[in-house]
């Protein structure tokens, strides 16, 4: 039996010499070890990046500064319109470096950019003039209530999409379209 783990052994330490650079490599490549790393130090800071080469969504503006007519339109064609929600890496507003993929309602859209509105699924939203509840939907698994951001309108390139999430129930978009032509000079 001692022989048996002593040529396991000795085949081990070929493999780890002979393959170990490729694998930390793409372990590296990957990103699982900044995550793994995120994970045991308790850190937030190795959250995933977004796929290389794919635009990602930095800027944004007061809402009142992007007013134009919302309608609700959602078209199920390839193209992202106003109703729907896709989910895009938006970049952290206090540190551009970092971000988080996550769902943005489209209010608009200006050529190729959409304009969108973030969502969240925190509940500290909760009765921030800033923020408007529209419960939950199809854009997140777990079934969990959501909050639209209104201050801030989201400059999404088009090409920066992960993924189409779901369409806004008509009734819960044109509660957030009446608050944008309200408060924020929409039409």
């Amino acid at each position: 039996m001692a022989s048996t783990w002593s040529s396991i052994g000795k085949t081990l330490g070929r493999l780890a010499r002979d393959k170990g650079p490729q694998l930390l490599r793409q372990l590296q490549k990957s990103g699982a070890l900044d995550r793994a790393a995120g994970v045991l130090t308790g850190s937030t800071a190795a959250a995933p990046k977004p796929a290389p080469g794919r635009p990602v969504t930095a800027n944004s503006a007061p809402t009142a500064h992007r007013a134009r007519r919302v309608e609700y339109s959602p078209d199920l064609d390839g193209r992202a319109d106003p109703g729907e929600i896709v989910w895009t890496w938006v970049a952290y507003e206090e540190d551009p470096n970092q971000g988080k993929d996550r769902p943005v309602l489209v209010v608009g859209r200006d050529g190729d950019t959409l304009l969108g509105l973030m969502l969240s699924s925190q509940s500290k939203h909760e009765g921030d003039r800033d923020w408007i509840a529209v419960g939950s939907g199809a854009w997140d698994a777990e079934g969990r209530p959501s909050w639209i951001r209104l201050d801030r309108v989201l400059d999404v390139p088009e090409a920066g999409i992960r993924r189409e999430g779901a369409v806004m129930a008509r009734d819960k978009f044109e509660i957030v379209a009446r608050r944008l032509r309200a408060d924020f000079s929409w039409q």
